[in-house]
C-alpha cells in the first residue's frame, strides 16, 4: 500500500501563528472602484499585501495611437475623472510642446483659474472620502460634495458638461469665460475658505480622526523619492517639489504662492496637505480673477482640421491634484499620434502600497488606500 503523504505543515509568522489570506475587494466599499488586494495576515497585522489591477482597463494608450490628435483630447476625460480639465491641460501642453504652438494670455489664465478650480473640488472630495474611510460615513462627503457641486456648476457653464469636459484646445481653449461666469467663480472663491475653517475643525480637533490617521502608514523622504512618489503624498513625506514651481508650465511663475510641507508622512500629514494646498489655491484663484486680461482664448494660426505636427517627440507634465500628470508623444507628421504614452500619477503613487501597509492592522489598510487618493479610470487606462 502507498503511504498518505503528510499534509504540508501551515504557515507561520515570526509571532508562530496562522496566516490568514483575504481578498479585499474588486467590489469593496472603500476601494475607489473595482480594485482588489489579496492581503496576508497575523492576527490583525498585516505582513504581505498584493494589489490587483487592471479590471477597469480600456485601451486608452492604444486607442490613442489610431485616432486623430484632436480626437484624443475627450479620451483624457476619463482618466482622472474627478479631473478632466487638468487632464485636458496636461495632454494639450504635450502636444504644444511638440509643434511649438504658443498660447494667447487670456487663454493662459483661464487654464490656471480651471485647473486650480480642480484642485479644490478634488481635494475637498478626498477628504470627504478619507473619512468615510476612517468610518465617518456619509456627513463628512455630503459636506464635501456640497461644495464640489458649485464648482460642476461653473464647469457646466463654461464647457457644457459637468465632468467630461473637453475643454482644451492645441493653443488656447474651446470657449471663452463671460464676465458673469468670472463674478460667479469669484464669488465662490470668496465663500469657499469659509468651508476650509469647517473642515479643519472636523479634522484639527477629533480625537477620533487623530488616532486613525496619526503615525499610519509612514513613508520616509528616500522611499517617496525612490519610488517616484509626486503631488501631495511626496510633499507629506517632506519633500519640496512642486511641477507648478520646478517646470513654470503656463504662467504660474506670475503667482505666489506657497508649497506645504508635512513632517511624518503618514495618513494624517497626507489629509493635511489637502487642506492646506486649498487655501494656498484660493489665493492663486484670486490673483488669477485679479489679473484675467482681455484678448483671445486660442492662437489663431493653429489650424484644428488636419493637424499634424512636425515629426519629433515631446514630454509634456503638470502638477495635476492627485501628482505628475504627464504625456510622452512621438509624431511622424501624420494626423495620429505614432506613439501615445501617459505617466499616471495615481498608478505610480498607488505602487508602494504594500509598504506602507506591512505591520499596520487591517483595519487601516483603507484608511492608508485612501490616503493615496486614486481613481481607477487613470490607474488601469
Amino acid at each position: 500500500m502507498h503511504e498518505i503523504a503528510a499534509m504540508p505543515p501551515a504557515r507561520t509568522s515570526h509571532l508562530e501563528g496562522d496566516i490568514l489570506e483575504i481578498s479585499m475587494g474588486p467590489q469593496h466599499p472603500s476601494t475607489h472602484g473595482v480594485f482588489r488586494m489579496n492581503v496576508a495576515l497575523s492576527g490583525e497585522v498585516v505582513v504581505k499585501l498584493k494589489p490587483i489591477f487592471g479590471y477597469l482597463h480600456r485601451n486608452h494608450e492604444k486607442i490613442g495611437e489610431n485616432t486623430t490628435w484632436l480626437n484624443s483630447m475627450p479620451y483624457t476625460d476619463r482618466l482622472d475623472y474627478f479631473c478632466s480639465m487638468t487632464n485636458n491641460w496636461a495632454y494639450a501642453l504635450s502636444v504644444e510642446k511638440l509643434a511649438g504652438i504658443e498660447v494667447p494670455e487670456r487663454a493662459e489664465y483661464l487654464r490656471v483659474i480651471l485647473a486650480e478650480l480642480t484642485r479644490l473640488q478634488n481635494h475637498a472630495s478626498l477628504l470627504g472620502f478619507l473619512l468615510s474611510d476612517t468610518g465617518a460615513w456619509g456627513t463628512p462627503l455630503m459636506y464635501a460634495f456640497r461644495e464640489r457641486e458649485k464648482i460642476l456648476d461653473l464647469f457646466e457653464s463654461i464647457s457644457g458638461a459637468r465632468m467630461m469636459c473637453n475643454f482644451m484646445r492645441f493653443g488656447g481653449c474651446r470657449c471663452d469665460a463671460s464676465p458673469e461666469w468670472l463674478a460667479r467663480t469669484r464669488r465662490l472663491v470668496d465663500a469657499f475658505p469659509a468651508f476650509l475653517d469647517e473642515l479643519d475643525t472636523l479634522l484639527i480637533s477629533n480625537e477620533i480622526l487623530i488616532a486613525r490617521t496619526q503615525g499610519i502608514g509612514k513613508v520616509s523622504p528616500d522611499l517617496a523619492i525612490s519610488a517616484g512618489l509626486t503631488g501631495p503624498i511626496l510633499r507629506a513625506s517632506g519633500v519640496n517639489y512642486d511641477i507648478r514651481k520646478v517646470d513654470g508650465y503656463g504662467i504660474y511663475p506670475r503667482f505666489k504662492f506657497r508649497i506645504p510641507l508635512g513632517d511624518h508622512g503618514d495618513c494624517y500629514d497626507r489629509l493635511m496637505m489637502r487642506s492646506l494646498e486649498m487655501r494656498e489655491t484660493i489665493s492663486i484663484l484670486k490673483q488669477a480673477l485679479d489679473g484675467i486680461p482681455e484678448g483671445p482664448i486660442v492662437n489663431p494660426k493653429i489650424k484644428i482640421r488636419n493637424f499634424k505636427p512636425p515629426v519629433g517627440e515631446g514630454y509634456g507634465r503638470i502638477e495635476a491634484p492627485k501628482g505628475e500628470l504627464g504625456f510622452y508623444l512621438v509624431s511622424d507628421g501624420g494626423v495620429n499620434p505614432y506613439r501615445y504614452r501617459i505617466r499616471p500619477p495615481s498608478f505610480i503613487n498607488l505602487t508602494i502600497l504594500e509598504e506602507m501597509c506591512l505591520g499596520q492592522m487591517v483595519a487601516d489598510v483603507m484608511v492608508i488606500l485612501g490616503s493615496i487618493d486614486i481613481v481607477l479610470g487613470e490607474v488601469d487606462r
